[in-house]
């Protein structure tokens, strides 16, 4: 089975500067790849699991993107199973561009960066948006009680593809747990 993140994401445009810059070649090798790049292995669900972070593109009505960060502790970002993931969000600075921008594209792409080790994932997924009361089971497996923030919904990501990116030109940060391992006082 061919992959899907190629499918996705080398449209002709992207075919034609790749062709421009001397590298089809590579990209048609990516695109005839048997590999399942749209069910998460054991690898994948070890990376989402570690996570405190991560970033969120969606797009406008007037077709402009749109980047917000997403935060909680490690592990908020759950794996409900090996295509779909799914968090509680917390109330933030009530804009709620993200949440409007899916009433109109459900289309997403998660960036989740291990800066300390270099490795970054790039998920593409269609995003569902669920009120709390209305999915009481789905927030027992979202909510993370020892957290204290208040969950204004709950997201789900259905996971269309990913791609694992080069570690090149990944400057390496430490979170404060991170650095303390590096020099020895955990």
């Amino acid at each position: 089975m061919p992959r899907k993140y190629p499918e996705l994401t080398f449209t002709p445009s992207v075919k034609t500067v790749q062709q421009q810059y001397g590298v089809r070649e590579q990209g048609a090798r990516l695109e005839s790849m048997d590999w399942e790049d749209n069910r998460l292995s054991d690898r994948e669900i070890e990376f989402i699991s570690k996570r405190d972070g991560f970033y969120v593109a969606s797009v406008s009505e007037t077709g402009w993107p749109y980047v917000q960060f997403r935060g909680g502790p490690k592990g908020f970002l759950k794996i409900l199973n090996h295509t779909t993931l799914g968090f509680a969000d917390f109330r933030g600075n009530r804009q709620y561009i993200t949440t409007g921008n899916l009433k109109h594209d459900d289309r997403v792409a998660l960036f989740l960066m291990d800066y300390a080790n270099r490795q970054r994932l790039k998920i593409m997924a269609y995003a569902e948006i669920s009120h709390t009361e209305d999915q009481p089971e789905l927030l027992q497996l979202l909510q993370d009680g020892d957290y204290k923030a208040t969950i204004e919904r709950l997201v789900t990501y259905r996971i269309a593809a990913f791609d694992w990116n080069c570690p090149q030109h990944i400057t390496q940060r430490w979170t404060e747990e991170e650095f303390a391992v590096q020099i020895g006082h955990p």
